[in-house]
């Protein structure tokens, strides 16, 4: 595939010369753990229902990444292809990101909560060469949606299943060790590394392009004002097929050459012991993981000691759980603001977390600039509300296929679409989105692509899907609804429909609310702020 990233060529030149891009891969990184430590933990995987993880050190790791990545390559999947892996939190996932670097293939994670819906689309535009699924996770089958969803997918060469049988289950088509060696130098620094789709208001996902420049710049400036090192042990259980787990769970124990822990479904209880059993140090979620946490000390889980940093991202974390978490765990919670166009643009630095992670989303990391402007583009003084662009060495390569939609000026600043404000001491705090998302504990709801499937159903008149407050996972999504005369439509009703849609069960609203008409202009157009309004009060307490 040509993926064209466009967003790369003005910023070559003086981000090298910056030293901000290192031209390293990950195949780097790894080669500089098995010459230092090849014996060392790479990554320690935990599995529900299983007593003991999956142990593998960086000498481990790396015999079976070379399986893969020769096995990928007997498939014929080389530089410029896309890999495609719908996985939970497992050294599967890890070691398919980086045998498809190994490769010179792009690594394309999605989410298990996808389906039909999604993934039709995924698969079809990003012309995926192969899809890998577990056979089966939290009771669903992936491998025969996957298999279902071939036939009509002319780029799609292969089916692989972990946990399958037969000659396309994981073991049998990519940890074989009769495959011929490699014959290829694998990523350069400058190709695209990882084709990751995110929820936009176009009514369709955009598929982000990084390179190893454009990420890794990013993460070690996180490295620098986190102060991680070779010693952390990160957990790693928010979803690795968000860049969020994907770059700071994934990535950033390899490049420390540390150890990551893998959680593959949530469960706060179990984290306490799993960050007691293993010495964890370190991790990076959406603020429901740590209240989670924080309850489940409060009804009797005993933390671990060496737990002390934790670093929110994917909506503001309220200042009361930032207090309870340090109480009852002793965790220093730090804030941060990013993207998955550009990763993590702001952050909090764990000395003064506890003073600013409630009130601000952290300061720009190494590499990064911020602006705050009004509407005649005209730059605010700190405290003023307004459009808030960046730029910079992490911003991304481009949106595949849709240079149209990259949002970026002549001179290389990126229309975030949210409003922010700056304060007295450079700390960004996210203040409104002028786009239209719904943020449910860290993960975008497309509003429009739900809206547009309401709009479908025979009752539904009109809609609109807006979010409302919520204590554990920031937001939920609420449906308005005009009713066609003489129809009826229940929660319940609404439920079914979505499923029957095929859409991710984590996309459906949860909540109804039937109202005569949609506020509007006299112009008819949608006042979805007076939607808002009304909603705000469905998140207060009864």
């Amino acid at each position: 595939m040509n993926f064209d990233p466009v967003l790369l060529a003005p910023r070559m030149a003086p981000m090298k010369a910056a030293g901000l891009w290192r031209d390293e891969t990950i195949s780097v990184f790894v080669k500089r753990a098995l010459e230092r430590f090849a014996d060392k933990t790479a990554v320690v995987a935990y599995r529900q229902g299983e007593d003991q993880p999956v142990r593998l050190s960086y000498r481990e790791l790396d015999q079976r990444v070379d399986r893969i990545a020769r096995g990928l390559a007997s498939m014929g999947v080389g530089k410029g292809d896309v890999v495609t892996f719908q996985l939970p939190n497992s050294w599967e996932f890890i070691a398919i990101a980086l045998a498809c670097a190994r490769l010179g293939a792009a690594a394309n994670p999605v989410m298990p909560i996808f389906r039909e819906h999604e993934l039709n689309f995924m698969l079809s535009f990003g012309e995926s060469k192969v899809f890998i699924v577990p056979k089966v996770f939290r009771g669903f089958d992936y491998a025969s949606m996957a298999r279902g969803l071939k036939p009509g997918l002319p780029h799609l060469q292969r089916v692989i299943v972990v946990g399958g049988d037969g000659e396309d289950s994981f073991e049998r088509a990519l940890l074989r060790e009769d495959t011929p060696p490699l014959e290829t130098d694998g990523l350069g620094p400058d190709d695209v590394l990882l084709l990751m789709y995110t929820s936009g208001t176009t009514g369709e996902p955009k598929a982000v392009m990084h390179t190893s420049n454009t990420l890794f710049s990013n993460l070690h400036a996180y490295i620098e004002v986190m102060e991680l090192s070779e010693s952390d042990i990160v957990l790693g259980a928010s979803p690795m097929a968000h860049l969020t787990g994907y770059g700071y769970l994934a990535m950033i124990p390899l490049i420390l050459n540390s150890t990551t822990v893998l959680q593959d479904i949530w469960d706060a209880p179990r984290a306490h012991q799993i960050a007691r059993a293993e010495g964890v140090t370190f991790s990076m979620a959406s603020a429901a993981f740590v209240a989670d946490l924080c309850l489940a000390v409060e009804n009797g889980s005993q933390p671990a000691a060496s737990f002390t940093r934790f670093n929110c991202a994917g909506a503001p974390i309220p200042p009361v759980l930032i207090e309870r978490a340090h109480r009852l765990m002793g965790l220093r919670i730090s804030s941060a603001w990013g993207m998955t166009e550009c990763g993590a643009v702001t952050v909090t630095e764990p000395a003064r977390a506890l003073e600013k992670s409630g009130v601000s989303d952290g300061r720009p990391l190494r590499g990064m600039e911020l602006k705050v402007v009004d509407a005649d583009d005209h730059e605010l003084p700190p405290g003023e509300t307004g459009s808030l662009f960046i730029r910079g060495a992490s911003l991304f390569a481009g949106y595949l296929k849709r240079p149209h939609l990259n949002a970026t000026s002549e001179d290389g600043w990126f229309n975030t679409g949210d409003l922010a404000f700056i304060d007295d001491e450079g700390y960004l705090r996210i203040n409104g989105r002028s786009k239209d998302l719904v943020i449910r504990g860290g993960e975008n709801i497309p509003v429009m692509e739900i809206e547009n499937l309401l709009y479908k159903h025979p009752s539904v008149m009109s809609c609109a899907v807006v979010g409302y407050p919520d204590s554990r996972l920031g937001e939920r999504a609420c449906a308005f609804v005009s009713l066609k005369p003489g129809t009826a439509l229940s929660f319940d009703e609404m439920v079914n429909y979505f499923a029957e849609q095929k859409v991710a069960k984590q996309y459906c609203p949860e909540r109804l609310e039937i109202v005569d008409n949609l506020p509007a202009t006299p112009s008819g157009k949608l006042q979805k702020f007076k939607l808002r309004e009304i909603a705000k009060q469905f998140g207060k307490p009864a």
